[in-house]
This record gives structure tokens, sequence and C-alpha cells, in this order.
């Protein structure tokens, strides 16, 4: 069955770094897209980067432009956000997410904490 897992999150101050990892089984991930969302307490969960399954076409929210990498290793069926000049507004559970055969299939999320 798919299993997808995140990892990487935590606590980290204004203006520091993280790479959130997921890590992928069950599935054919090298053919397919993979996403990152987000969702802060209060809020709808919101997308923050995809990318095609070669990686060759990425997509970002406004808001992490420039801050925000998404990017995939398919020999390691793993998928990363690396997360730098982080701020506050960014605290959230951050989630992996993939759609096959017109269904959605989510990770566990991991907890993002930006804060001084």
């Amino acid at each position: 069955q798919v299993q997808l897992v995140e990892s990487g999150g935590g606590l980290v101050q204004p203006g520091g770094s993280l790479r959130l990892s997921c890590a992928a089984s069950g599935f054919a991930f090298s053919v397919s897209p993979m996403s990152w969302y987000r969702q802060a307490p209060g809020e709808e969960r919101k997308l923050v980067a995809s990318m095609l399954s070669s990686g060759s076409i990425t997509n970002y929210a406004d808001s992490v432009k420039g801050r925000f990498t998404i990017s995939r290793d398919n020999a390691k069926k793993t998928v990363y956000l690396q997360m730098n000049s982080l701020k506050p507004e960014d605290t959230a559970v951050y989630y992996c997410k993939l759609r096959l055969k017109g269904a959605d299939y989510w990770g566990q999320g991991t907890q993002v904490t930006v804060s001084s």
C-alpha cells in the first residue's frame, strides 16, 4: 500500500533553514508527481510546492518563492523540501502528497515551528 513518511521538522529561529524529507513506498514513485502542503492552526491545508516526476517542472506558492526548493531522488524514492530564510508565518504542519488514479494520499505530517 501507499506510504508517505515525512521527517525533518523541528524548531528553528527566524532566518534559519530546515530540510524536510518524504520517504515513499508502495507505488511507482519515479513516474509520480509529488507535492508539499502545509497547514497552520485554524487554517486550511495549502499547497507549498509541487514537482513533476521528471523534476523538470516545479510550482511554488508565492509566499515561499525564492526561499523554498522542492527536489526529488527517484533512486531513494524520496522528495525533499529545502526551506531557507524561514519566517514565523512558515510555522505549520508540513505534509507530502501523492495524487494517484484520482485519489490523494498524505503522510502523517511533520511540525515546523519558526520562533525566537
